[in-house]
Order: structure tokens, then C-alpha cells, then sequence
């Protein structure tokens, strides 16, 4: 069962040996994502596993690692063998900084339609009392002009709305972004957060959005989402209570 979740994003820059002289631009960003790192850190979870968008839909266990090789930086992430994704990697860099060990890995292709997601959130989260998810994703790579591709007027209400949806916990809103928008946009996070929608399998959550921003023509949020203990506890007496 799901009980806490920290989303943040995976530019190659946020790891300080490839941002170099750039590496305090991102300061805040990293401090964010520490700061959804701990959250998960003082949840008592029983497992955590890290999502994240992959070449093809893919799990590995524990030992799995990852490598900056292809950003032209000799950075390995873990002993084991590298076979993590960019976003996968970062997943278990962060982990690791907030000094967690990641249970698991799910890697999800670029095009897993909605109803995959969701129902692998479900799946991943049922398998023991106390979930932690460290879901990865960037927003939108079409912002500005600055960004990698090329401007479209849809990125930042796109991003907009990912970010209400994060701060509002709206699994609803999650769960219903268009998947063929978000390829057009660039947007590398829907399917993990379509993920994170399908974790929580309909139970309230409380979300914090601990960052937005566009860096480089990118949107970067930062956010974590905690179970509505308060509302279990409602509900639990409210069936105590029934003759």
C-alpha cells in the first residue's frame, strides 16, 4: 500500500560533475528534491522502489546501477551492473544522498499508454503495508527558446496543470493527461506520474509542491504526497461504529 511519494525530476545537470561551473544554478532544485528525499526517509516504509521513464518498460532488483557515460562524465551510481536509464539512475543518486537504498527499479517506456501505468502503480504498490515511491519526471522540453525543442504554446499550460495536479494530489488529473500531447510536448514524466495516480488505488493523499521551475527551457517540479492518515482513521471508525 502506498503511503508516501516524493516526484522530482532527472536533467543531467542535476548531478554537479556534469553542470560544472553551472552547478549552483540548479542549488535549489537539488535542496527540493532532498527535501522530498527526506520525506520519504521518515515514513517508516517497508519498501522503495523508483520509477522512471526507460527505452522500454523493464524492471530490475536492487543491485541494479546506472552511469553518466553517455554525458561524458565517468560517474557510476551503485557497484552493481549499469543498466539503469538517465531517470532511474538520478532516482537512486538522490536516494542515496537522502541515505536510502531503493528496493527496486521500474523503468516505463516513452509511449505506455494511461491504463498501463495505472495499473502497474496498483500492482507495485500491492505487495507490501508501507510503499515509497521516488517517482521521476521532467515536464515539458518545448517552453521557450531556450528549450531543447522547438517552442510550443501548449508546454506551460501543460506544466501548469501537472503542477496544480501535484500540489492537489488529483490522481484524476494524473490519470487523464493526454499521452499523445505529452510525446508532441516533450514531456518525459506522464507516465510515471500516471504511475503514481494508479498507486494510490483511490485513497486520499495530502501533496506539497516543493518546486517549479524552468531551467534551460524545461519544466522541473519538485512535489511529494503523503497518505490522509486522518481520513483512514475517519473511515475506520466510521465502520467500528456500524450495528
Amino acid at each position: 500500500m502506498l503511503t508516501v511519494a516524493a516526484v522530482c525530476p532527472h536533467p543531467p545537470v542535476l548531478f554537479p560533475e556534469i553542470a560544472q561551473g553551472a552547478a549552483t544554478e540548479l542549488d535549489s532544485l537539488r535542496a527540493a528534491c532532498d527535501r522530498a528525499v527526506a520525506t520519504l526517509g521518515r515514513s517508516g516504509f517497508d519498501r522503495l522502489y523508483v520509477v522512471g521513464r526507460g527505452p522500454i518498460e523493464r524492471s530490475h532488483g536492487a543491485e541494479a546501477a546506472g552511469g553518466l557515460s553517455g554525458y561524458g562524465v565517468d560517474l557510476r551510481v551503485g557497484a552493481g551492473p549499469a543498466v539503469l536509464d538517465l531517470a532511474a539512475t538520478t532516482g537512486r543518486w538522490l536516494a542515496e544522498r537522502g541515505g536510502l537504498t531503493p528496493d527496486g527499479y521500474l523503468e516505463l517506456a516513452p509511449d505506455t499508454r494511461a491504463e498501463r501505468a495505472l495499473a502497474l502503480g496498483a500492482e507495485w504498490t500491492g505487495n507490501a503495508e508501507r510503499v515509497a515511491l521516488l517517482v521521476m519526471g521532467d515536464g515539458s522540453a518545448r517552453r521557450t527558446e531556450s528549450s531543447p525543442g522547438r517552442v510550443d504554446e501548449r508546454a506551460v499550460p501543460f506544466d501548469d496543470a501537472v503542477a496544480e495536479a501535484l500540489s492537489k494530489a488529483d490522481t484524476a488529473a494524473l490519470a487523464g493527461l493526454d499521452a499523445d500531447a505529452a510525446g508532441e510536448l516533450m514531456v518525459a514524466g506522464r507516465p510515471s506520474w500516471q504511475f503514481l495516480a494508479g498507486a494510490t488505488q483511490g485513497r486520499p493523499f495530502i501533496g506539497d509542491l516543493l518546486a517549479y521551475e524552468a531551467l534551460y527551457g524545461v519544466g522541473y517540479l519538485v512535489a511529494t504526497w503523503t497518505r490522509d492518515e486522518g481520513f483512514d482513521r475517519v473511515r475506520r471508525s466510521g465502520s467500528q461504529s456500524r450495528p
